[in-house]
């Protein structure tokens, strides 16, 4: 499924910004300097985009409530002039205007946690331009304090937070693409931190996760290395200190890595988006810090960011992708037993300008099918799934005037999977009974 949104869409976010339990998604858009929001109807498809403005070349985002009023908040580093941007959240999908707050050189990546400890959110930066991270204490207000640099290695591009030490105070970890490394920065838990440790990574690191990926409770480390188009797993000691690297292969150009269960097996497993081959590799993990070989699935032109959700409610992880060059973000809904579905484009009529699905058996032959509210021709499309994972061409069935929203249940309890449309043109709902 692909959503359109601003010129070059480098960074992807998910959180809900509205309070209706649907997840919903954030995109910086470096080259027109505004966030996308596009908000989640909670069957796996989302609204077109709203737009805020930011500071210049916003590349990267970070979410939560910045003010204590259980509204989530959104912080974009923005790049061309050296800022953060601060905006508070309505908790109805909309945001206020940006407050803006200075940054080392060329920020990069942006990250949150609480620092020192005062139940208040923080904000760290990695800066590109001269090799430091930013730290800004919160007042819990939605304002910050001004910032307190770090020194890191070359040219840190990525920044993640966790308590690598087990002393319950937040540690900070960069990838530091210019000298092949990362730096972790331990915290003292009183907004300071302690002169960088340095480990090798691969060849131009550009990203880096964090999770327990071998089960004995201490945090790991996951780097994507752009320029060797590999993956290093660092498994973490617990007292702030790391392994040597294992390196695992992923697609050409790996440029953003993040963790999540995809298997429902409770292992973490690797994402990684590839920017030179338009791909995205998942690599399960086995419970005991290794990893199977990349499976790789298609993405738009310079996929350049992931973010991971249960975007439908069926207790699986799906994964959204922002696409640079492709102007769009595509989302890949987790199927049982089969990972990822591939992307395949269904085809819905010329001018159809579908709105909405959802999914269901709808011929009780045990495969999930896919019905889709075409809200400009005026009807349903229904895609009946064939057992090799493919599709039937559309049926289609009329509602009435512009339907906006699609959902599928058992109405009248023969066991047979109905349709109801919301039709936004002329104020009614349609139901279809299925036979």
């Amino acid at each position: 499924m692909i959503y359109s949104t601003g010129n070059w869409p480098r960074s992807v976010g998910i959180g809900d910004f509205n309070n209706d339990t649907h997840l919903d998604i954030i995109v910086t858009n470096q080259n027109d300097n505004t966030i996308s929001v596009l908000l989640g109807y909670g069957n796996g498809s989302f609204a077109n985009q709203k737009k805020y403005s930011t500071g210049s070349g916003p590349v990267s985002v970070a979410i939560s409530d910045f003010n204590n009023d259980t509204h989530l908040d959104i912080v974009v580093a923005n790049l061309d002039n050296n800022t953060i941007s601060v905006l508070l959240g309505y908790g109805n999908g909309s945001f206020e205007k940006q407050t803006t707050y200075p940054t080392g050189s060329s920020p990069q990546s942006v990250a949150i946690g609480d620092f020192n400890n005062d139940i208040h959110l923080d904000i760290v930066v990695a800066n590109y331009g001269d090799n430091t991270t930013s730290v800004l204490l919160g007042y819990g207000n939605g304002s910050f304090a001004n910032q307190m640099k770090y020194s890191t290695g070359s040219a840190p591009l990525s920044v993640a937070i966790g308590d690598f030490n087990n002393d319950i105070h937040l540690d900070i970890i960069v990838a530091n693409y210019g000298d092949n490394t990362i730096s972790v920065l331990i915290g003292y838990g009183n907004g300071s931190f302690a002169n960088q440790m340095k480990y090798s990574t691969g060849s131009a690191p550009l990203s880096v996760a964090i999770g327990d990926f071998n089960n004995d409770t201490h945090l790991d480390i996951i780097v994507a290395n752009y320029g060797d188009n590999t993956i290093s797993v660092l498994i973490g000691y617990g007292n702030g200190s790391f392994a040597n690297q294992t390196k695992y292969l992923s697609g050409s150009g790996p440029n953003f890595v993040a963790v999540g269960d995809f298997n429902n097996d409770t292992r973490l497993d690797i994402v990684v988006a590839n920017w030179n081959n338009n791909t995205m590799s998942i690599l399960l993990g086995y419970g005991n810090g290794f990893f199977a070989n990349q499976k790789t699935y298609p993405t738009g032109t310079s996929p350049s960011s992931i973010a991971i959700g249960d975007f439908n409610n069926d207790t699986r992880l799906d994964i959204v992708v922002a696409n640079l060059n492709g102007h769009n973000v595509m989302v890949y809904l987790g199927y049982p037993k089969e990972g990822f579905l591939n992307q395949m484009k269904l085809i819905t009529g010329n001018g159809s300008r579908p709105k909405s699905f959802a999914i269901g058996d709808f011929n009780n032959d045990g495969q999930t099918d896919i019905v889709v509210a075409n809200s400009r021709t005026n009807n349903v499309g229904i895609f009946l799934r064939y057992g090799n994972g493919s599709f039937a061409n559309q049926i289609t069935y009329s509602t009435d005037f512009s339907p906006w929203a699609v959902a599928v249940g058992d109405f009248n309890n023969d066991t047979i999977l109905d349709i109801v449309t919301v039709n936004h043109g002329n104020d009614t709902i349609g139901i279809f009974l299925g036979s």
